[in-house]
Order: C-alpha cells, then structure tokens, then sequence
C-alpha cells in the first residue's frame, strides 16, 4: 500500500459502524457521546472522555476499517534510518512516529491514517512514498519522547564550539565571551533536558583518554550518553560552573554549587559538584525534578506488614525516627512521605534540609548555609527555639547534630532524620560511634527503618522466564521454596532494552523493644541485637526483597546486587 493506495475513502460515521459492530461501543452510549459532542469535536474523543472506549479500542477500529496494521511500538524498534526521514516537528505537529523503510517505502505509524495533507508533506520531505500504519495516541508521543534524542542536536552543536585556545603565561584560560557562546549554553541546555526526559537523577561529565564522556544515572545504573571531543571539555565545565555561580578559573580544588533548570514547565533543582581528576576536572550534575509528584506512603513499596509498624512508629508523639541507607537509597522520598501523612492543622512540623528537594504548605523548612552559619545543629537548635511538634534534620552527620536531635526527642518532639549505615541495626552504633551515650540512644530512639532500591521489572515487557541456580538458591534460602519461573523483562523499547523500568524500596524496620534496649546498654553485639530485632518480628532486607520478587515486582538478580552486601 502506497501514498496514493490507502484504501477507500471513509467518514467518522463509518468508524462509529466499525465500533458498534464490533461491540465496543452500544448504541446508547453512541446517542450520549452525541448528543454531548461540540462543534469540531470528534465523536471518538467524547466517547473516550466519556469512558466507552479507549485509545487502543479506536486505533483496533480504524484499523478494521482502513484494512491497516494495528502497530504497537513497545513491540517494535523504530530504525534510525526511518527516523531521519521526519524531522521532530514534522512527527510532533502530525502525531506520527516513521517506523522504517521497506521496499523503497517509508513505514509510518500514525494516529489518524486519513490525513492526505500529512502523507503529503512526510512524503515530499522524505523523498519517497509513505505507507501508514495505525498506532495510538500514547504509544506515538511516548515514541517520540523515546526516540528523538538530543544527541544529533548536541553534536551540531559541537561542531561550533570554539577551543579552549592553550593558556600563555599571564594570559587568561578561558574567556566569559567563551563560556557564553551560544553553542556551549544550548549544548548544556541539551544534556539537562535529555536527562530529565530519560529519568536520570545524575548526569557525570567526565574526561577519559581523548574523549569527554556524558553518562546518565538512571534507576541506579549508569548509562553512556554521548562521546564529545576533548577539546570543548573546559568550555562546557566552565558554563557549567557559571550557572552553579562557581569560580571557573579554580580547577584544582573541589568546588559544589547549584542553579534552576527549566525543562517545559517544571522547574528543576541541579546540584553541581566538581573535582579534579587525573585526567582532568569531572562534573557530576545531580537532578531535583520538582515537577515529579511526591510519592505516598503506600508507593514506596513497605509490604502490608512493615507498613503497619511503620505507620505506629511515625505517629508516636515523641522519640526519634531514623531512615538508614547509604547514598541513592531514597531516603529522603521516604521521610518527605512521612511529614506529607502527618497533620499540618494541629502540628508545627519545621525541617532543616540540605538542600530543600520539595516544598510542603504549610510546613517551615529551613536550608542549611554554611556562609551564614546555619548547619543541620544551628538549625536545630533554632527550630527547638520555634515551638516545634515534629522536627525534620535533613542528615545526622556529626556529632553536635546527633547530641541535640537527640535533646529534641527527649524534651517532647518527634524527630526524622536519616544517617548512613548498612541496615538497621548498624543504625544504632552509628549514634555510638557519632559520641551519643548509649543510655540517650535507648532513650530517645523509637525505631529505625533501613531501605535500599531496587528496578522495577518492566511492566510493557515482564514475562515468566527461567533463572540461574544462584538466584534460585538466594530466594530459597529466604522464603524456604522457589517456583519453577520468575517474573522478568524480555527487553523492550519503553525500558530502553534493560528489561526493567522505574524503582521501589525493600525494607527492614526496627522497632526499639524493652529487651533491645538492654542489649544496647549491656554493650550487646550487632549479631546478638539483630536476632533480638528478629525474634520481635523484624523482617530482614534480604526477606523483604525476596518477598516483592515473590509478587514479579523486582528480581532475585536485583535484590542479590543491592542487597546482598550485608553482612
């Protein structure tokens, strides 16, 4: 089928047939949809708004009608040579997605395949004939998000960037006209604005042996994005540094900074730090997207069980809170979940962040700045001055912040905060070690909850497969038995080929009983104190994981990399 072979004419009358005749739609809720259409309005998207009907049930009738393929793009690679033929705004403007060249004709994926005007002008700008296929609205814009990349763009870019001329004594490295220039800012503007769309969290900018690499960090693993020439390396660092208001002549010495980024309409915290290296100054770019929505308790991922004692723990009027995990492990998504159950009306909730990641109503968050001399203790100790209910310190660090959020919870306050140790109970020496006396530890500590994050299996791609015998032994170890097949993803384009899609937390929660507190005093070991925690219904990490494996959430293989480092 050509440009000019796209079967019989129709009208939206016949596609309304094709839905009744197949049973998608009544006739009753065809009168409703109607009677309740505007002018211009397609009866398809009253019927859709209205609940009849989805996007996939038009696209299965259209294409009944048309005699076209029903194409689904998580099933299918769109080709890099079919992608150059239709330029981003040409795909954009016509909701069309070109799927590849075959037989001299141009496949495209389109929404509405009766649109000549489109066919027409896709046709002129590829040069060849288009045959259309049909495909969803959402399938179509999520290709395009997928697959219109920034990396061409950037490259172009490149290209214009000038040099970073060799320094003479006396004479300045870098110019601000250089640091300006309007293909360093656009190429900067580029990296953000791909890695916000691919979900990363960090973007590393690093020079190796001839080349600059860009990576993205995404659900926790890095990613290679782009390969740049070595050359544009000190302009880009130095636009980078100008934006986080650095000192872009100091190269030697680790610096930390940050600035907003717009990406569409939502505004974006970047944090900058950078550090010299061997080969050369390396950036490291960590993305606060504001726009993302805060995450409720209930989709952190505590199984039903942790979720109740976790729920008991945060509510009890007074005592310490903490979240424990290393860096990554979302600790901070947890505790902003936390305060974001917690009642605003009755309660002065007050937090002091390093840096404020999310915004609360009615909530008064306080951002530590060293210059002015507010540190997480500072801080502490003037919201203890501002009648607080419940306390919020970003990070437990140091000595003189452990002793007063600790004098906090002891003089009637609920105090969350995170601290970095591998599980729960390493939770507890951690305090000890930071110089708080056992006998404030068992006093002032209610609980610890101790998380780390796992990939999600993809949910366009899981199928039951077969797995190694090291993660058949892991799960049964954990849960006694193993089925024959576990749930995992076969790869697909909406995962970009990795088989998993998104993240979620495995657990352990601590509560501090009588007998923990004893063992605590008494100089208890960790493995005697971990056993107590058990015996009182703790549920391990490693049981956690394998638990949401046993629901096809995660895999074994994942639970195994993220978890199985503890001891």
């Amino acid at each position: 089928m050509t440009l000019y072979d796209s079967g019989p004419a129709t009208t939206r009358s016949e596609l309304d047939r094709v839905l009744l005749d197949a049973g998608l739609i009544t006739p009753e809720q065809l009168k409703a949809a109607q009677q309740a259409r505007q002018e211009e309005q397609k009866i398809t998207d009253v019927l859709i708004a209205q609940g009849a009907i989805t996007p996939r049930d038009v696209a299965m009738a259209l294409s009944l009608q048309l005699n076209l393929p029903l194409i689904d793009l998580k099933r299918h690679t769109v080709q890099s040579h079919a992608l150059a033929l239709v330029p981003e705004e040409i795909a954009r403007r016509y909701n069309v997605t070109p799927l590849d060249v075959i037989d001299g004709e141009l496949l495209v994926v389109m929404e509405n395949p009766l649109d000549m005007r489109a066919l027409e002008d896709i046709s002129l700008r590829a040069g060849m004939r288009v045959r259309p296929v049909v495909g969803t609205r959402e399938d179509i814009q999520a290709a395009h998000l997928l697959y219109y990349r920034a990396r061409d763009e950037i490259k172009r870019q490149l290209e214009q960037i000038v040099p970073e001329p060799t320094p003479t004594p006396g004479g300045e490295r870098l110019t601000a006209a250089m640091v300006a220039q309007n293909p360093v800012a656009r190429v900067v503007e580029l990296i953000l604005g791909q890695a916000i769309r691919d979900r990363a969290s960090d973007v590393h900018i690093v020079p190796d042996n001839g080349v600059l690499r860009v990576r993205y960090r995404i659900d926790g693993i890095l990613h290679d994005a782009l390969e740049a020439p070595l050359s544009v390396h000190a302009p880009l660092i130095s636009r980078i540094k100008v934006l986080a208001g650095m000192n872009i002549a100091e190269r030697r010495r680790p610096q930390d900074g940050q600035f907003v980024f717009w990406e569409g309409d939502g505004e974006v915290d970047v944090r900058v730090a950078t550090a010299d290296t061997a080969r050369g100054e390396m950036a490291v770019l960590r993305i606060l997207d504001k726009s993302l929505s805060l995450l409720e308790l209930e989709e952190l991922g505590f199984l039903p069980d942790a979720m109740t004692v976790y729920e008991r723990l945060h509510t009890l009027p007074f005592g310490m809170l903490l979240v424990a995990g290393p860096t990554g492990a979302g600790k901070t998504t947890t505790l902003y979940a936390t305060i974001n159950r917690l009642d605003r009306n009755e309660s002065n909730i007050m937090t002091i962040e390093d840096p404020i990641e999310y915004q609360f109503e009615r909530i008064n968050q306080i951002k530590v700045n060293r210059r002015a001399g507010v540190t997480f203790a500072t801080g502490l100790r003037a919201i203890m001055r501002l009648d607080p209910d419940v306390i919020l310190v970003g990070e437990i660090r140091d000595r003189e912040t452990a002793e007063t959020a600790v004098q906090a919870a002891l003089t009637g306050h609920l105090v969350l905060s995170s601290i970095h140790a591998n599980d729960a109970v390493g939770a507890l020496y951690r305090l000890i070690d930071l110089g708080v006396e056992p006998f404030l530890v068992v006093s002032a500590l209610v609980g610890v909850v101790a998380q780390r994050l796992v990939r999600k299996v993809c949910d366009h791609c899981r199928t039951l497969a077969d797995v190694s015998p090291e993660e058949r032994l892991a799960f049964e170890v954990e849960l006694g038995s193993a089925p024959a097949r576990f749930y995992r993803g076969q790869r697909c384009n909406f995962c970009a080929e990795t088989g998993y899609r998104g993240r979620t937390g495995v657990f352990e929660v601590l509560t501090i009983s009588e007998p923990i507190r004893r063992l605590i005093m008494q100089g208890a070991g960790a493995d005697a104190i971990k056993a107590q925690a058990i015996a009182d219904g703790m549920v391990t990490m490693r049981r956690d994981g394998m638990l949401t494996v046993q629901q096809g959430i995660t895999t074994s293989r994942e639970v195994i990399r993220n978890v199985y480092t503890i001891q």
